[in-house]
């Protein structure tokens, strides 16, 4: 998710998940390769790892995708979801799934060029161009030009009208065509995505699809993670809680600090890792007031920890 799911904070997650596959931040062929800036940065930790690009220029997506595999990413997942209108005058994200010979180009150049998977996000549907026969056009011309992996955002977007945010709340969801294009394809790895809110809805999810993928949710309420390795494969060995989780994260957070970091570019993605529970707003109120002034990891994560619940509130819960 572009701004949300940068290196910071997969590694947080990391913490609480070692089998969910995480994925970056939509990241285009003109940043790879001519930005100042290392968008292919990530921490050992963080496997198993995807890079989503954005593009259409086939050279520059085969091109992006080899950058990729000499970094060691385990995949590369090219984006035909996000509906802003930046991504659209660059043309790629979700106008390319009116365009199913170029997205299927990219796909061919890419897989010739790696051995990694070359997987591809899309929506279900754009504007009025929105139905299965040419969803299934689309996902039948990249299948045959080598993706064997979709994830649909069970959503059509609307580019002329509806803003990105609208657009994650406004178009119905349409699970059911998720499904439909499991059995049109049963030889395809499909997976859902969109308004997904808790592993139970994924379980239920997981009897029509092979995967399930959750953004704002985990991102909202980060400590779902932690139960998702039991969910995958009954792994509950892994004793956690929130506390030892926030407290893993000082060292890493005054590392970023000491390479000339500003702890808030860490401290932003944990925001609602007591969502739910017993000071949770405090928690948020105390990060969200002092993360973008107090440059010191542990005075701002143990002060945030006694912030939440204080002796006084602690003793009546």
């Amino acid at each position: 998710m572009l701004d949300w799911t940068d290196r910071h904070c997969r590694y947080f997650y990391r913490l609480m998940s070692q089998r969910a596959v995480l994925y970056t931040e939509m990241v285009t062929t003109g940043a790879l390769r001519f930005g100042k800036h290392d968008f292919l940065a990530y921490n050992e930790q963080e496997h198993p790892l995807v890079l989503q690009l954005g593009g259409s220029d086939a050279e520059a997506m085969a091109w992006s995708a080899e950058q990729a595999q000499e970094r060691g990413y385990d995949e590369v997942n090219i984006n035909v979801g996000c509906p802003s209108d930046r991504v659209k005058n660059g043309s790629f994200g979700a106008c390319l799934l009116a365009q199913p010979e170029t997205v299927a180009a990219c796909v061919k150049a890419m897989s010739a060029a790696v051995d990694i998977p070359v997987t591809v996000k899309t929506r279900l549907g754009i504007d009025d161009l929105d139905n299965d026969e040419h969803l299934h056009h689309f996902i039948d011309s990249i299948a045959s030009a080598g993706c064997q992996h979709v994830i649909l955002h069970a959503r059509k977007a609307w580019l002329q009208g509806l803003s990105p945010k609208q657009n994650r709340d406004i178009p119905p969801l349409q699970y059911e065509r998720v499904y439909l294009a499991k059995q049109r394809f049963p030889e395809l790895t499909i997976s859902i995505n969109g308004g997904i809110k808790s592993l139970a809805e994924a379980r239920q999810h997981l009897a029509h699809v092979d995967g399930v993928m959750i953004g704002r949710e985990f991102y909202q309420n980060p400590w779902l993670l932690a139960q998702v390795d039991a969910f995958i494969a009954g792994d509950d060995a892994r004793q956690l809680d929130r506390e030892s989780v926030a407290r893993a994260m000082i060292p890493y957070i005054q590392r970023h600090i000491e390479q000339g970091g500003r702890a808030w570019h860490v401290v932003r993605h944990m925001l609602g890792l007591f969502q739910q529970q017993p000071g949770g707003r405090r928690w948020r109120q105390f990060l969200s007031q002092q993360g973008p002034h107090l440059n010191d990891a542990e005075a701002l994560i143990e002060g945030a920890l006694q912030y939440r619940l204080p002796e006084h509130l602690s003793a009546t819960l």
